[in-house]
């Protein structure tokens, strides 16, 4: 009889989360950078929520700003999370667990567990440092549960493609390369600029880049409340980005399990 799967997934997610935390240099950029950006925007485009239009009256380009943070944040973590499975293929602790019993799919998610912990917890914490400068969340309780939520599946969603080219290259450099492709993706959405306020090739590519579609729908319940049109909007788009993610990194994890055994 195979040992239960639970307790697997539980050691290797314990494991996965504590030793993310233990590594100042996965965590301290994805809370830094994020808030240092959100910091010289507020600061240099304040008066473009003067304009009408871009952000409902009475609330701030700071507020405008709040979902770009969490999401930045995300991506940072969810590529390092991915990288961990790459650090443990090269130093031999995968192999280790591929001659044990333990179960393959617990392997998988036991070490995207520090992903998706570490999104939460940005989620949670970009909130309540921004929210004493004035980033309140108009759709109240749900909504930041929401943006939590919505953080969450990002997280797993950017982690598993990570750890899917983790899998597939055994190389914690060839997962960081992963990195700048979504930072592009990211600065060419709406996520740092009102669509409206674009022009040419930029504000097409931005209205038509999934990401926009994500920001737009969570920047809704921050600035206007609450709408389960908006709920969708900031969900669909990390749900999506997760079942092609788990698709990808199963199909990895797979192919390396088979050059293995």
């Amino acid at each position: 009889m195979s040992p239960p799967v639970g307790p697997q997934l539980a050691a290797l997610s314990r494991r996965a989360v504590l030793r993310f935390a233990r590594q100042p240099s996965s965590w301290a950029p994805a809370t830094i950078f994020p808030l240092l950006l959100v910091a010289v925007n507020s600061s240099a485009m304040a008066r473009v929520a003067e304009i009408p239009g871009v952000v409902p009256p009475g609330t701030t380009f700071l507020m405008f700003l709040l979902p770009a943070a969490i999401v930045q944040g995300v991506l940072f973590g969810g590529i390092a999370g991915g990288s961990e499975l790459a650090t443990d293929i090269q130093g031999g602790f995968f192999d280790r667990l591929v001659a044990s019993p333990v179960s393959r799919p617990a392997i998988l998610l036991g070490r995207l567990a520090g992903a998706i912990a570490f999104g939460i917890a940005q989620a949670v914490f970009f909130q309540l440092v921004l929210w004493p400068f004035g980033a309140q969340v108009e759709s109240g309780p749900a909504g930041r549960l929401t943006l939590v939520l919505t953080a969450a599946l990002l997280s797993l969603g950017v982690g598993s493609f990570a750890a899917g080219l983790a899998a597939r290259t055994g190389q914690p450099e060839a997962v960081q390369g992963y990195f700048p492709l979504m930072f592009i993706l990211l600065f060419l959405s709406s996520a740092f600029f009102p669509t409206q306020l674009m022009s040419g090739w930029y504000q097409r590519v931005a209205e038509a880049n999934p990401i926009t579609w994500m920001v737009d729908g969570m920047r809704s319940l921050v600035l206007e409340g609450w709408s389960w049109f908006a709920v969708a909007e900031a969900i669909a788009v990390p749900a999506a980005i997760c079942v092609l993610g788990m698709v990808f990194a199963t199909r990895q994890l797979e192919r390396r399990l088979a050059v293995a055994g």
